[in-house]
Order: C-alpha cells, then structure tokens, then sequence
C-alpha cells in the first residue's frame, strides 16, 4: 500500500514539475519573441483589398511604403485617416505607396469606412491577424515606413497629424 502511495505521488510530482517546465519555458519563448525593428526587412505578406486586388508587400520594392494599421472603431484612426489619403494624394506618383489593413472587422464596416473618408489608397483586411502577428502590432494605430530596399526605417504608434505623414512620407520617397 505504502509503496503503491509513493509511486502515485512520483507520477503526480512529475506531472506537476513537466506542468512547471513547460510554463517557464513557453513564457520565456513568447517574451523573446522578436519584434520588427528599424533596419530588419520588412516581412512580406499577401492581402487582397477591397476592390479584389492582390498585394504582396514585395511588389513594392523600389518604392517607399506607408503601411498602416488600424480598425474603424479607433478614434485615432479615424481622426489620421483623412490626413494619410491628402498626402498619399501628394505622393504617390513620387513613389510612395500607402498599405492600409484593418484588423479583422467585417468587409461591409470596412467598405463603409471608405466611404465615408472617401479613401483612394488599398484598404485590406487581416481576417487572421497573421500581418498584425508577424509585425507584432499590439496598438492601434500602428504606422511602419519601410523603404524602397524593404527595410523598416520607422515604426510609430499612435495618432499621426497631416505634417507628420508628411514627413514619413518624405523619409521614404526614393
């Protein structure tokens, strides 16, 4: 019986230590999960927009991007939206593209979105949230500027005035 007792108490205390080493072990891989930086090329990714249309960030190269993310429920959103569409106005035929990607909302509040901002750039939706997972976008608005080489120059997150899209846009202008 005494035997049968400490055998169950080894498994048990087994079980609980593998429970305790998988636990540390996941924790310490999600926080050195890396995040995009300044300098890393971008990560390449396939979305279709709204109008049917396929784009693979890769085709960009050459050409500056202004890729954006953001849902029509953010107030910030909502406020830089106008702002991105004049400057992407200004300059687009200068070689600079604007990627915008809602995170996962339905295509009829997406569509009605570009309506009401009369948007002219891409607008696509990450229905998986695997863009917004490989750029480890964890806040809303989250802009990152990446170059004609496919390099990330910037990552800012938070609401964008019109001079500061100005700005980002001129830092990636080939």
């Amino acid at each position: 019986m005494k035997k049968r007792r400490l055998v169950i108490r080894t498994i048990i205390l087994l079980i609980l230590g593998a429970a305790v080493v998988y636990s540390l072990y996941s924790n310490f891989a999600m926080d050195n999960k890396q995040k995009v930086a300044v300098n890393d090329t971008a990560p390449d990714f396939v979305l279709t927009d709204m109008q049917g249309n396929k784009h693979r960030l890769s085709d960009y190269r050459g050409q500056g991007v202004f890729l954006n993310f953001w849902g029509t429920w953010c107030p910030p959103c909502k406020k830089e939206m106008p702002y991105i569409n004049n400057e992407y106005n200004q300059f687009k035929d200068q070689g600079v593209q604007v990627l915008s990607v809602d995170i996962q909302e339905s295509e009829l509040a997406v569509n009605k979105f570009i309506d009401r901002y009369e948007l002219d750039f891409p607008v696509m939706i990450d229905s998986e949230k695997e863009v917004m997972t490989a750029y480890d976008v964890d806040q809303l608005p989250a802009t990152f500027l990446i170059d004609k080489n496919g390099k990330v120059v910037k990552y800012y997150t938070g609401e964008l005035t019109e001079n500061m899209v100005r700005k980002f846009m001129e830092k990636i202008k080939p």
